[in-house]
């Protein structure tokens, strides 16, 4: 994908973010306003033995904001939420698509999947900031 170089720069400083760095997210693929984010499950476990619902969570914000952020505009989160279908058992990955945009909006829906199995859905609004702020 041909980025400009201010572009690429920021989606580097977001898949370096402390953060997802932390948690052990690893950037799969992006394509136009597109994202493909990869977390494996150990050491994200809740009590039951699945993984965590904040680290799902956590794994489709960061595959909506790297598929938000291809373009000149900055977008940051304005809404999400999330739709847990069935346990996540081993490493998951999200995939992260633009839905449509109107104005300052954009909407983007993440399916998480571990190997063939829909894990959850979650769907993100993202804002698109006004230049003078950035």
């Amino acid at each position: 994908m041909d980025l400009p170089k201010e572009v690429r720069e920021r989606l580097e400083q977001m898949v370096e973010a402390p953060f997802a760095k932390l948690c052990g997210m690893e950037l799969v693929s992006m394509g136009p306003r597109t994202a493909r984010v990869r977390l494996p499950l150990e050491g994200r476990e809740n009590a039951l033995g699945a993984m965590h619902g904040g680290a799902l969570f956590a794994l489709a914000d960061q595959a909506f904001a790297l598929a938000a952020n291809q373009g000149e505009n900055i977008y940051v989160a304005m809404n999400a939420s999330i739709h847990y279908i069935r346990p996540a058992t081993g490493t998951v990955e999200a995939e992260s698509r633009l839905i449509g945009q109107s104005g300052r909006t954009a909407l983007f829906e993440v399916k998480i999947f571990q190997e063939d199995e829909l894990v959850a859905i979650f769907q993100g609004t993202g804002y698109r900031l006004p230049k003078k702020l950035i």
